[in-house]
This record gives C-alpha cells, sequence and structure tokens, in this order.
C-alpha cells in the first residue's frame, strides 16, 4: 500500500475514533460493573434488542467457553431483555433508544465501549445468534487459545460465519428459552461460498451460503458479507470499520496467509433461524435500521412467503468444529 493511501486509512480511522466518542452521549450506563475486571479476562461485547429469549444459552455458551466480563448495549429492548441483562452480576450493560442506523449499525456505540474498557483486553464481539468455535473448543477454554495467540504475536483471529438452519420450515418448531438453538437448526451448506480480497482494507470477503441461493439467488453480491474477525486484542486505538468484517489498522485483517499456508481461524455459527426469525424480518422492514434501508430483510420477508425452508439435497448436517476444518471452512493451522 502506497503512502498516501496508508494517509488516507490513518485518517479514516481518526475519524471513526472521533465518531464514537460522540456517540458516547446516546448511551445510558444501566449496570456499570466494568471495575470487577481483571486484566487478564478476556471480554465480550454486543448490542442488541428484544432478544430475551436467546439470552439463558447465549449466557451458559460463553461462560462455559470462559468469557469473564459481558459489556452490552440494549437497543430499546421492550420484551424484558434489559431486566434480565441488568441482573446478570457478570454483565455491564448500557442502554439507547437512538438510532441503530445512525450508530452504524452499533458499531460506533461498541467502538467507544471498547475504547474505554477494552485496552489490553482479549475481545470478543458477536451477536447474540452467533456463537463462536474454534479448534479444540471442544476440550480448551478460550483462554488457552488467546494465550497461544499471544505467545504467537498474533492479535486478531478470523472466524466465517455458518449460517444454520433447521430441515423443515424455518418456523415449524417453536425455540424455547435455555435450549440449545442447534438442535433445531442442525443444518448448513458445505459449499457454495466465493471469496475474494478487498484491495482497501485487505481483508477477505466471502459470500454465500443458503442466504445467497435462497434470498439473493439473482443477485449473489448482495448477498450478507460471512468474513468476520470476532476476537481481538484490544488497543484504544483500533476501531471496527464494518460491523466485525474489518477493521483498523489494516494489518489486523490479515488473518489468513497470503502465501499460500493456513492461519488458525475459526467458525461462527449463526443460529438466526429459528421460529422468531419470521417476526423479526418482519419488524426490521417496518424499522428500518439495518443496512441499506434494509434490503436485506425485504429480501427475506419475500423469499419465506415462496419458501419457508432453507433445507437442500446439498446440506449438511452439523457434527462439530473438526468436520467444519475438513470441509475447509475454518483451520487449526500450526496450533497443535
Amino acid at each position: 500500500m502506497g503512502a498516501i493511501s496508508s494517509y488516507r486509512l490513518r485518517l479514516q480511522r481518526k475519524r471513526w475514533r472521533l465518531r464514537a466518542l460522540r456517540k458516547r452521549r446516546e448511551l445510558k450506563p444501566v449496570a456499570d460493573r466494568t471495575v470487577s475486571i481483571r486484566a487478564d479476562d478476556v471480554l465480550l461485547f454486543s448490542t442488541l434488542r428484544n432478544e430475551r429469549v436467546r439470552l439463558p444459552y447465549f449466557f451458559k455458551y460463553y461462560r462455559d467457553l470462559g468469557i469473564n466480563h459481558f459489556i452490552m448495549v440494549d437497543n430499546g429492548s421492550d420484551d424484558g431483555t434489559r431486566e434480565y441483562l441488568e441482573s446478570q452480576p457478570d454483565v455491564s450493560l448500557w442502554t439507547t433508544n437512538k438510532s441503530y442506523r445512525r450508530a452504524r449499525f452499533g458499531v460506533d456505540w461498541l467502538n467507544w465501549l471498547q475504547r474505554r474498557y477494552a485496552h489490553g483486553h482479549w475481545c470478543l464481539t458477536v451477536d447474540i445468534d452467533e456463537f463462536f468455535i474454534y479448534p479444540f473448543c471442544d476440550t480448551r477454554p478460550i483462554r488457552a487459545l488467546t494465550d497461544w495467540l499471544d505467545a504467537s504475536s498474533i492479535k486478531s483471529f478470523g472466524a466465517m460465519l455458518v449460517d444454520m438452519y433447521p430441515r423443515g420450515a424455518v418456523d415449524a418448531e417453536e425455540y424455547r428459552a435455555g435450549a440449545n438453538p442447534f438442535e433445531i437448526a442442525e443444518w448448513f451448506d458445505s459449499g457454495n461460498y466465493t471469496i475474494h480480497k478487498n484491495s482497501k482494507f485487505g481483508n477477505l470477503w466471502i459470500q454465500g451460503g443458503p442466504r445467497a441461493r435462497t434470498f439473493f439467488y439473482d443477485q449473489p453480491e448482495r448477498a450478507p458479507a460471512l468474513n468476520k474477525i470476532p476476537l481481538v486484542k484490544w488497543h484504544r486505538t483500533y476501531t471496527y470499520v464494518s460491523a466485525t468484517h474489518m477493521l483498523l489498522p489494516r494489518g489486523l485483517n490479515l488473518v489468513y496467509d497470503e502465501w499460500g499456508g493456513e492461519k488458525a481461524s475459526g467458525c461462527l455459527l449463526h443460529a438466526k433461524f429459528l421460529n422468531s426469525f419470521v417476526e423479526k424480518s418482519e419488524e426490521e422492514l417496518v424499522r428500518k435500521q439495518h443496512y441499506a434501508n434494509s434490503h436485506e430483510y425485504r429480501a427475506y420477508n419475500d423469499g419465506l412467503k415462496d419458501n419457508a425452508s432453507l433445507w437442500c439435497k446439498w446440506s449438511e448436517k452439523y457434527i462439530n468444529w473438526r468436520q467444519l476444518e475438513i470441509l475447509g471452512l475454518m483451520s487449526k493451522g500450526n496450533w497443535a
């Protein structure tokens, strides 16, 4: 990258940091327990709205994985989400009724909280329907992964989003609080992915899977991005640019080996397609708080009217992380 392009990216990073500084005024602390965060704690950051039914399993999953503290932004929930989060002893909670879209889909809010509380910590940034898996996650806590990354002088860790779905109609079986969503949404696409490099930010751009073939078959270039960099050893000067798809400084996006080898990587199992999804997509069409004026949710809503099932004859039933490694969707790299 040339000097001029590099300088422009530094200016852009400064602009996003200043924007986050301004957007902090939109956040109201409800339960600030950050004083209890220890120097070596692994933190989780998330923004959410009306996800009360998902929270019990979400917290169980990530506590079992080894997350020490949760820093969360509730965006105007009215289903008991705020009250539930406030009652959790390892959660620090902020609320806001301001526009999710005008906060760059929550990125500005989290960038500020990460700048304020995450410096020097390994931080996992996920949505409430995303479940992080990594090599040996069935036998090793997340601290084992971050210790290895520290020892290897690696500051960021990539994960591909894998959409999970049931065999029948998306809304056929009711999801109940506390249940494992992947006992319902057991299936995924083992192939059907495209990948290219973003020349400006240096990250890989991955698209495909069931959403591309079902909702964006006529415009695959508009399908949602599946590349994410959710785990970062945070520094107060860092900033996410677009959700967790890419960061600045640019070097944090190089979570792959440009010379043909394989770096360790993980996946985010995406439990979006449960029975609540149809109602959620209709709500987001009205709210218009998502990217491109909720174009993605319009595609979902139209597609589900014709066919409420994402399953096809090429779908594969999920077993474990080793299966995803064999399929080439993640890698243990040189972590033994």
